[in-house]
Parts: C-alpha cells; sequence; structure tokens
C-alpha cells in the first residue's frame, strides 16, 4: 500500500494530464441489449440473438413455441448443425434447477433484466475517482456496487 506522501506524489504527477490521454488497453464496445426483443424471423438471426444473449450479464426472457416462459440467466449455449440440435442452458430467477431450451423451441427472446455491468467500466471509474479527489474525499478505494 502506498504512504500518503507517495500518493500526494502520484495525484500531482496525474493532475495535470487529461484523463483521456492516459494509456489504456483498448476494450471491447458493446451493445445496449437491456430492453431490446430481437426479430427472430430466420435461424441466423435467432443465432445471432442468441450469441448476444449468451453474452449479456442481465436476465432474458424466452418464450417457446408452446407459450411458456423462461426468465433467467442464460448461462451457456451450445452450437450445433441444425437448430434442433442447438441449445441454451438457463439458470431461472426463481429456481436454482437449470433449464435447457433447443433454438428451434424459441419463438422470442427479450432482454429483460438489467444489465448489471452498464456503465461500470473502468473508465468510469476513473471519472468517479477524480470526481471525488477533486472534492477534497479522502481514502479512495476500488469497492464493488451492492448487488440488489
Amino acid at each position: 500500500m502506498a504512504t500518503e506522501a507517495q500518493e500526494a506524489a502520484k495525484l500531482e504527477q496525474l493532475a495535470h494530464v487529461n484523463p483521456d490521454e492516459i494509456e489504456v488497453a483498448a476494450g471491447r464496445e458493446r451493445e445496449q441489449l437491456e430492453g431490446w426483443v430481437p426479430e427472430l424471423a430466420s435461424e441466423t438471426e435467432v443465432r445471432e440473438a442468441l450469441e448476444k444473449a449468451f453474452d449479456y450479464r442481465g436476465d432474458v426472457t424466452i418464450t417457446r413455441k408452446d407459450g411458456s416462459k423462461v426468465e433467467g440467466y442464460l448461462f451457456d449455449r451450445r452450437s450445433g448443425s441444425s437448430l434442433s440440435d442447438s441449445f441454451v442452458r438457463i439458470i431461472p430467477t426463481n429456481s436454482q434447477t437449470k433449464v435447457n431450451v433447443t433454438y428451434a423451441d424459441i419463438a422470442a427472446l427479450a432482454f429483460t433484466g438489467r444489465d448489471t455491468a452498464a456503465g461500470k467500466t473502468f473508465e468510469a471509474w476513473v471519472k468517479k475517482y477524480w470526481a471525488k479527489k477533486a472534492a477534497g474525499e479522502q481514502n479512495i478505494q476500488i469497492e464493488p456496487e451492492k448487488l440488489d
């Protein structure tokens, strides 16, 4: 852990640097998927939407062709040669029992849950950090947000 003198020296050094000019690793652009209901008209659209659902950090709602719905976190997918050979695995919000749903059985998909990582990039944290430092706060640390 840095001493107060070391931290003060580092802050003085960085205070004159534009945060946009600090070297950062290139990130991956994330789409705003929360609330999106994709069109599932073709096999390609089904596969693309389910790939995005797999990368999504919130809950999705799948409506099966029989009308039943499964809402939960899509944590796995297996892509086969056809829609009936492919399936997703979901942990429902109201149960710990994992559910398998074949791609062929999906009538609709909706990104219904809050994206738990939206706006939580390192750059966003740095901006908050500098705002707190400018306001005179002391002992600012990286801490995770409380889960809902």
